[in-house]
């Protein structure tokens, strides 16, 4: 077993994902980033941990398979020997924007699927090799932290299968904090605003969003940074909020409030 303490971030390769992998690695972790499709980034984002000078492994899977999210798993364990965070960063948008009156059942599953089904199913197994770490003495906490998003309470009526998903994963972390507390593990739930990633790069969403902040969108009014979304976790995984479970985290630039 590893003798620094082990984070799990699924979709770890861009943007947030990239952000908390060098982040955590800074605070001592080691890292396993959890990838899908570009091995480019991946091996962009290891060399990038390398140079701090942690322990780090790729891993090439599609936690929507429950396969793959067992052999994420396994290779966690049998390269490092425990997990103490697991991050369940991972999602996708809509291939395209519909009004709700016209979404299609193969959208809504596939955004359902990769963005509340799997990190469901995946803190489930992680936790159980979390108990037994924790119960054999072998670390002594443990922790999950969700990367949901505002619009798990901003109705969107273009974007209703992301919403849902991210809804969904708000009550994720819930479920989990109040099975898990007793345990040993706390569980939280990170909700971002508009962050600067690849998702949110095309020109029509920067317009988009660049004229709600000309009108004043938020009381801090501007695009958020991935690596401010980062700090949040890695506040919790250096253990700062250890009487919090169940709590959420708005990097939002105060989007959440409500005025009048």
């Amino acid at each position: 077993m590893i003798d620094k303490p082990v984070a799990l971030i699924t979709g770890g390769s861009r943007g947030i994902g990239r952000a908390i992998s060098l982040e955590l690695a800074r605070a001592g972790y080691a890292i396993l980033v959890n990838f899908n499709e570009n091995l480019e980034a991946a091996e962009e984002t290891r060399q990038a941990i390398e140079v701090i000078g942690v322990p780090v492994e790729i891993n090439q899977s599609d936690i929507t398979a429950r396969s793959h999210r067992d052999l994420l798993v396994d290779f966690t364990m049998q390269r490092f020997g425990r997990v103490d965070i697991l991050v369940n960063n991972a999602g996708i948008a809509p291939r395209e924007r519909k009004d709700v009156l016209e979404t299609e059942e193969e959208s809504f599953d596939r955004v359902l699927n990769a963005n509340l089904r799997a990190p469901y199913f995946l803190t489930q197994r992680v936790a159980t090799e979390m108990i037994d770490l924790i119960s054999n003495g072998h670390i002594e906490r443990a922790a999950v932290v969700n990367i949901s998003s505002l619009r798990s309470y901003t109705a969107a009526a273009n974007y209703g299968e992301y919403c849902i998903s991210k809804a969904g994963l708000s009550m994720v972390t819930k479920l989990f904090a109040a099975r898990l507390a007793a345990l040993g593990i706390n569980v939280y739930e990170i909700s971002p605003g508009i962050i600067e990633t690849d998702m949110t790069s095309s020109d029509s969403v920067r317009d988009y969003y660049n004229a709600k902040m000309a009108a004043g969108m938020a009381p801090i009014n501007r695009w958020g940074k991935p690596e401010e979304v980062a700090l949040a976790v890695a506040a919790i995984a250096k253990g700062h909020f250890p009487f919090s479970t169940g709590a959420v985290f708005h990097v939002d630039g105060g989007w959440h409030l409500r005025e009048l």
